[in-house]
């Protein structure tokens, strides 16, 4: 589980990249791209092939992205998030947001290793508000005591 300060921290973060949206749009990545769009943040999708995600640009790598963003939303299979997390660093990201499903003990142990804020075990929709539908999800993990701190 991860603490409330860094969830906090990532979410205050204005401008973001996504790792995980599909040229098909029907992975959670492109879920997690088009609520954060929605949400008022500026999202860059990170993809190695799609020139373009939900009709926008699309870029081949982090180092590549148009402008600096403070954290990045990982929404990939746990074996291609350490990569990711590389990627994140040496393209200067700080903050990174392993979704529900992506994270990886080695991928944990190299955030840690090289200073990086890591959240992981959580969904990001449960707390970027406006929460929508995922409040309700926040309130039973609540309920169960499920909840950072």
């Amino acid at each position: 589980m991860s603490n409330r300060q860094a969830i906090d921290e990532f979410l205050r973060e204005r401008a973001l990249a996504v790792v995980g949206a599909s040229r098909g749009g029907r992975k959670f990545g492109n879920t997690v791209y088009r609520e954060l769009l929605a949400k008022g943040y500026r999202v860059f999708a990170v993809h190695p092939e799609a020139p373009a995600i939900e009709g926008k640009p699309c870029w081949p790598d982090l180092k590549l992205l148009p402008e600096p963003v403070g954290g990045v939303v990982v929404v990939v299979p746990p074996a291609r998030t350490e990569e990711v997390v590389r990627q994140a660093h040496e393209a200067g990201i700080r903050r990174v947001w392993m979704q529900q499903g992506a994270e990886s003990p080695e991928a944990v142990r190299f955030c840690e290793a090289n200073g990086m804020s890591v959240v992981q075990k959580e969904c990001i929709l449960m707390f970027a508000e406006p929460a929508g539908f995922h409040r309700f999800h926040r309130w039973l993990w609540g309920l169960l005591g499920k909840l950072p701190r």
